[in-house]
């Protein structure tokens, strides 16, 4: 699992890919809905936002919660990766959904190729 600083910089990373895309094609490509481009852009800072301000938070138990320390870590390592696999599908679900305007901007010429 990488850790929070590496994830959140995956995070930043994909996510400023994504809006360059948008705006490169907004200048590149003729006849494309700059309005939608501009909604996508917004929607990719956004998903940004909330997920890296969802990558912090902490365990909410305790060792002495649990008769072990293997009990404790064993409890501590599911946790996290419920966690992270929840905000990795919310950030999936999100790039699918600026994908989609992305897809929608582009002129009916352009959705054929």
């Amino acid at each position: 699992m990488a850790t929070k600083r590496q994830l959140k910089k995956a995070i930043k990373r994909t996510c400023g890919y994504l809006a360059g895309e948008c705006i490169i094609s907004q200048q590149f490509i003729p006849g494309i809905d700059k309005e939608k481009l501009d909604n996508a852009i917004f929607e990719v800072a956004d998903l940004q936002y909330d997920t890296v301000r969802a990558v912090s938070f902490s365990f909410d138990k305790t060792p002495k919660s649990f008769n072990s320390a293997l009990e404790y870590n064993k409890a501590r390592r599911a946790y996290f990766k419920k966690a992270y696999k929840n905000i990795t599908d919310k950030f999936n679900e999100g790039i699918d959904k600026v994908v989609s305007i992305m897809n929608t901007a582009l002129p009916a010429s352009k959705n054929a190729e």
